[in-house]
């Protein structure tokens, strides 16, 4: 562990995050992490110079490419920091190694398994049960509004309003969204308020007087009731779900403006992943409705004409 000094540069650049960016605790512990890992390697932050920074490739040979671009990112954001603030005058960090990592595209569930969860939970949930209902009204949040399952288990009892079919939800950096309820998961939220413990603010309690369900927990009763459902218990979490809700409303015609408002992205590009499902759907309408699909003689003099177009072009 690093020993804090006065005016320590490390700790101005997480208070700037925190007061300017509005970046959460998971994130500011995420930088913290991984500038300490870097200070192990180089010593004093502050005066590490380039050829310093570019062996940290050789340094970090064992990690990930995506851990290692991560890690890098936060190096970028510190030195940038410091030549504004005057600590710096030159800039090292286009030293740094550039790893290659192509982003994945997210794991997701059909909509035949996602009815099948759904289904399941709603069988549990005609028992009356406060656990069964809790479980159903939170499968029915993550799927029907793409929540995060920060923003799901954290949710206060006044971010269900009596008289609109929206959640007020404060997400990351503290950015504030509404976020529609479908009629199914109002109704759900209904039936689970009508049997939720008394006390507490939110909506999801835990057993002490002001916690929340934790986002562990929410995990592990998603997979719990993935194998009660006949799913592989790996293939689920809630990331997955919202993965699932995003997914299938791009399916449904979705704009892609309108995703990323309801998922909170601050960045469009964040949402753009969602695009792959949309050219899959382009790929089979032209296979299926395209004049040159059915591979025909006609076709074929089609496609010599549009040849010939291409090449005027």
């Amino acid at each position: 562990m690093r020993q804090a000094r006065a005016a320590d540069p490390v700790e101005l650049f997480l208070a700037m995050l925190a007061a300017e960016r509005g970046a959460a605790a998971n994130t500011l512990a995420a930088y913290r992490r991984d500038l300490e890992g870097a200070e192990e390697v180089l010593g004093d932050l502050t005066r590490a110079d380039g050829p310093a920074l570019a062996g940290l490739g050789q340094a970090w040979a064992g990690l990930a490419p995506a851990s290692l671009a991560r890690k890098c990112s936060a190096l970028r954001r510190f030195y940038g920091f410091l030549v504004d603030e005057g600590m710096r005058e030159d800039d090292p960090s286009p030293a740094l190694p550039r790893p290659r990592t192509r982003r994945p595209l997210p794991r997701l569930l059909s909509h035949e398994e996602v009815e099948r969860m759904l289904g399941r939970a709603e069988e549990e949930a005609a028992g009356g049960t406060p656990a069964a209902l809790r479980m159903l009204a939170l499968l029915e949040l993550l799927y029907g509004s793409g929540l995060r399952a920060s923003e799901l288990v954290s949710l206060p009892l006044a971010a269900v309003p009596r008289d609109a079919p929206f959640l007020h939800v404060t997400g990351k950096g503290g950015q504030q969204r509404l976020v529609p309820v479908s009629t199914r998961a109002a109704q759900a939220l209904a039936r689970w308020l009508a049997v939720r413990p008394g006390g507490g603010t939110r909506l999801f309690p835990s057993s002490s007087a002001q916690g929340h369900l934790t986002r562990v927990r929410l995990f592990q009763l998603l997979r719990e009731l993935a194998t009660r459902a006949g799913i592989a218990a790996e293939k689920v979490s809630p990331h997955v779900l919202r993965h699932a809700f995003a997914t299938h409303l791009l399916e449904g015609g979705a704009d892609l403006r309108v995703l990323q408002t309801l998922l909170g992205h601050a960045d469009i590009a964040t949402t753009q992943i969602y695009t792959h499902v949309e050219a899959a759907r382009l790929v089979a309408l032209v296979n299926a409705r395209h004049p040159l699909a059915g591979g025909s003689a006609a076709g074929t003099g089609s496609a010599d004409g549009l040849a010939r177009g291409s090449a005027a072009d």
